[in-house]
């Protein structure tokens, strides 16, 4: 595995007296003795778009588990809202939008339901008051999907549900949103319609970490690149990582955008 990454240190120097959304500092973790992700430093901080893309198996959902602290490093420290991950509970600062949400078919209840559960860290399973509703219809109408508050989730396009659980993160007032490959099994047309809401979110001031298979879409929409096999091959702004040999190293082949998106 080459060494040859674009370091943290190779990025600017971040703004002074600003507490980053996630921390990860020469983090290893391995789930046998066999590490699965080395030396990784990544710092976002609040208001950026960032993408991590990498090939299967390269370690990009364990850095996800790693910053959400569903996993501890095995060194190193992981921090999350200056807090360390693992211990982390503050939910209702933190949006998650699975892999497989989108897919779900086991979930008999309608969008409005899906989207007032993001109410809960804040008033439990109880009663919503005026101010909660109000929250959860502008969620609604922010993603596009107050015409369908009543239909079932189970009954939408696997677009739709994608908007149904970004909402439910809008209603619990996220200042993080982490999405994990969200386009899987989502048509070219609403795919393009979500990266528009995402982009619009970031605009209004969401950080948003964004796991992706598609690296087309990803040059095309996210602000900085990290690109992970094991450990960081670059990280940095999309045109750079474009222009930079980033993508053949961490693929271990000559791979272009399209080829590699696929």
């Amino acid at each position: 595995m080459s060494t040859e990454h674009v370091s943290e240190a190779d990025r600017s120097a971040p703004p002074e007296n600003v507490e980053p959304v996630i921390d990860l500092h020469d983090v290893d973790f391995g789930y046998t003795a066999t590490p699965v992700v080395q030396n990784i430093d990544l710092r976002i901080d609040p208001g950026e778009y960032v993408a991590v893309v990498g090939p299967n198996g390269s370690g990009k959902s364990t850095v996800m588990k790693l910053l959400l602290g569903l996993l501890e490093p095995d060194s190193g420290t992981a921090r999350l809202f200056g807090e360390p991950a693992h211990r982390f509970d503050d939910g209702e600062r933190l949006g998650y939008v699975a892999q497989h949400a989108s897919a779900s078919k086991e979930m008999p209840i309608t969008v409005r339901e899906v989207v007032k559960m993001g109410r809960y860290p804040h008033v439990g399973f109880g009663f919503l008051w005026a101010e909660d509703k109000r929250i959860v219809d502008d969620a609604l109408a922010t993603v596009g999907m107050s015409a369908f508050a009543n239909r079932r989730i189970t009954q939408l396009s696997g677009g739709q549900r994608q908007r149904a659980f970004i909402a439910r993160a809008l209603a619990g007032e996220a200042d993080l949103l982490v999405l994990d490959e969200p386009t899987v099994g989502v048509d070219a047309e609403s795919v393009e319609a979500f990266y528009d809401l995402l982009a619009s979110l970031n605009d209004d001031g969401m950080t948003i970490l964004l796991i992706e298979h598609d690296l087309r879409a990803v040059t095309e929409h996210a602000e900085r690149v990290v690109c992970l096999n094991g450990e960081i091959y670059f990280d940095g702004p999309t045109d750079e990582f474009v222009d930079s040999d980033a993508l053949a190293q961490a693929f271990g082949t000559a791979a272009n955008l399209g080829e590699a998106g696929r």
